[in-house]
C-alpha cells in the first residue's frame, strides 16, 4: 500500500511538471533568426478566451543597430504604433497533449508585415520556436525564444 501510494505520488509530480512545461506564459528573449544576437524580450500571456498573446516589453540593445521606434509600414490597426509595448503574437491557440500552439499570428514590426505562426515549446519548457509563414509553414522561417523567468 504504501509502495503504491509513492508510486502514485511520483506519477503525480511527473504529470504534474510537465503540464506546467506546457504553458507558455512567462518573460522570453526572442533571438534573431538571421544574426542569432538577442533583439527582445517578450512576456507572453493568457487571455481570458484560452488564447496566448506576446508583447514587446524590451528592446535588446545591440552593437551598430539604432532600433526602429514605430510600426511605420505596418498595416492596422499597427500603424505608426511605438513598437515598445506592442502585442506582436496573438491568438495561439494550445494544441493538447503536445507541447504545440497553434492557429496565432505574429507581426514583424520592422518589415511591416503579418505571418500565419505556429509554436512549439521543448520538453523542459524553456525554449520555444516561432515558426512564422505565410500561406505554407514550410516556406516560413523560425525563431528561438528563451524563457527568462
Amino acid at each position: 500500500m504504501k509502495r503504491n501510494l509513492t508510486l502514485g505520488l511520483l506519477l503525480g509530480a511527473a504529470v504534474s511538471g510537465s503540464a506546467l512545461a506546457q504553458d507558455l506564459t512567462g518573460t522570453w528573449q526572442q533571438i534573431d533568426d538571421k544574426s542569432g544576437s538577442p533583439k527582445a524580450i517578450i512576456e507572453i500571456s493568457k487571455e481570458s478566451n484560452g488564447t496566448y498573446t506576446g508583447q514587446i516589453v524590451k528592446i535588446t540593445p545591440r552593437p551598430g543597430y539604432t532600433p526602429q521606434k514605430t510600426c511605420n509600414n505596418c498595416p492596422a490597426p499597427y500603424t505608426n504604433q511605438p513598437i515598445l509595448g506592442m502585442d506582436i503574437l496573438k491568438g495561439l491557440k494550445h494544441v493538447e497533449g503536445t507541447g504545440n500552439y497553434e492557429r496565432g499570428r505574429v507581426i514583424d514590426p520592422l518589415a511591416g508585415k503579418v505571418y500565419d505562426a505556429k509554436m512549439k515549446l521543448n520538453a523542459s519548457g524553456k525554449r520555444l520556436t516561432l515558426r512564422a509563414y505565410m500561406g505554407v509553414s514550410a516556406l516560413g522561417r523560425s525563431q528561438t525564444w528563451i524563457r527568462l523567468d
